[in-house]
């Protein structure tokens, strides 16, 4: 890598979030331009700082990591990478439809991680072994498996009646992130209508 890439690392374990900073410091090849172990951190911190990357956790103290998502600029888009524990059909799906770029398990070595990451900033995606293999046995899953807790959760909203707004301000985000979900909810199951939703 010629240039040195900006990142930022969103994660809410305190000796995971300062290691990764620290490899990441100390190869040289990258700048931490900031840290955030939560939603509310990381957004407070996204309009402050530059980045080309951002490496995130699935699962945040105070909510769902992918939630940044909507947030982030659109042009130019940085890259998105989840280093997570998750590697469920659920999890890895909806983050690839939303634009992940790299899925990489944590039981993978920082070096392993870094690779992913170097893959995902020249244009490749990267799914993580095990997390491929996950998405191979799909047709054995029943619906409580296909959906994350966060997409189950909306699901749930919608089949009370809620709608798209009520639903974002009932959660605290907005509503083009449910909009999002749903449509993984949607592809995930096979159903085209909010009624037929509805009807689960």
């Amino acid at each position: 890598m010629a240039d040195k890439k900006n990142i930022i690392i969103i994660e809410d374990h305190p000796l995971m979030r300062e290691g990764l900073a620290a490899w990441f410091k100390n190869t040289k090849r990258w700048n931490v331009t900031g840290t955030a172990s939560s939603l509310k951190e990381a957004m407070d911190l996204l309009p402050q700082v530059s980045y080309d990357l951002v490496l995130l956790d699935i699962q945040l103290e105070d909510g769902w990591g992918l939630d940044i998502i909507g947030a982030l600029p659109k042009n130019p888009s940085p890259i998105v990478a989840v280093y997570s524990t998750f590697d469920s059909y659920a999890h890895v799906s909806t983050a690839m439809s939303m634009g992940v770029r790299a899925y990489v398990n944590k039981r993978r070595s920082e070096n392993e991680l870094e690779k992913a990451l170097l893959k995902a900033l020249n244009g490749e995606i990267y799914i993580d072994e095990a997390a491929q293999v996950k998405l191979k046995t799909v047709s054995n899953l029943s619906l409580r498996d296909l959906l994350t807790k966060r997409e189950r959760e909306i699901l749930s909203l919608v089949i009370s009646g809620l709608s798209n707004m009520e639903i974002a301000a009932k959660l605290n985000i907005k509503r083009r992130t449910v909009e999002n979900i749903l449509s993984c909810v949607y592809d995930k199951t096979g159903i085209r209508s909010r009624l037929e939703l509805q009807r689960l």
